[in-house]
């Protein structure tokens, strides 16, 4: 790996152990950065780990429930005793239920707030105090689409990412004079593991890329390539914002 204006820093990935997740921790690693996976499934946690290994990266994995608070404060101790502070914050844990309002027990409304939107208030809270007093700092908050539209069944995911890029928002502006940006991504349709059954069937996925004015799914690595790109010293100027990355989606 050659040297790179972000070798040597650490990143924090909440889930980490697939998809999204896992395109950004390639995509940060090959970039010299050191990444800390955090996630729930170890065995995932370490295919990914296993594609940092193979491009000559440096992680660590983490096991951690980010939605709760003990965790969290654990989780912030054992990164510290193996990296000292984090430059990068990187939320990308969640979940989604697709149900009518009216079918949602509170325990499961409350589930997908406190994945989408508490996850990411306590790994703030626990990790931003050591990105201060450097100059140069990251968070990067994956929104989604669901934050600027929504579909029926969406209720409580679309509140939590809607919530989740007012947070954003406030953050940049509570950290922009310490030099740390803070920034949504909002991907679109993009072809991971978790929309296997519709890209696995043709008709299915012949109906729905029709829909997505490019008439393509996207690409894992192109979000993990955004990610990147907001971590590097040229994006210092970009905070307070979200990204689109769907295609056309949002604007047809």
């Amino acid at each position: 790996m050659n040297e790179q204006p972000l070798q040597g820093k650490v990143a924090v990935i909440t889930g980490a152990s697939r998809g999204l997740g896992r395109a950004m921790a390639l995509a940060l690693a090959e970039a010299g950065i050191r990444v800390a996976l955090v996630g729930r499934d170890e065995a995932k946690l370490a295919e990914t780990a296993q594609g940092i290994s193979a491009l000559g990266g440096e992680h660590a994995i983490f096991l951690a429930d980010v939605s709760r608070e003990e965790p969290v404060d654990q989780l912030k101790a054992a990164i510290h005793d193996r990296y000292g502070s984090c430059d990068i914050l990187i939320n990308n844990a969640g979940i989604n239920l697709r149900k009518n309002i009216t079918d949602f027990t509170l325990a499961e409304w409350n589930s997908v707030i406190d994945a989408n939107l508490t996850s990411v208030f306590l790994m703030c809270r626990a990790f931003v105090p050591g990105m201060k007093g450097k100059g140069y700092g990251r968070i990067i908050n994956m929104t989604s689409i669901m934050s600027h539209i929504s579909l029926p069944g969406r209720a409580a995911y679309s509140s939590s990412k809607a919530a989740l890029l007012g947070l954003t928002r406030a953050l940049a502006l509570e950290l922009a004079s310490e030099g740390i940006t803070v920034n949504g991504i909002s991907p679109g349709p993009v072809a991971t593991e978790i929309n296997t059954a519709i890209l696995n069937n043709p008709e299915a996925n012949a109906q729905f890329v029709a829909k997505i004015p490019v008439g393509r799914w996207g690409l894992p690595e192109e979000i993990g390539k955004l990610a990147l790109y907001l971590c590097q010293p040229e994006a210092g100027f970009i905070t307070g914002t979200d990204i689109l990355i769907d295609g056309g989606w949002c604007a047809a």
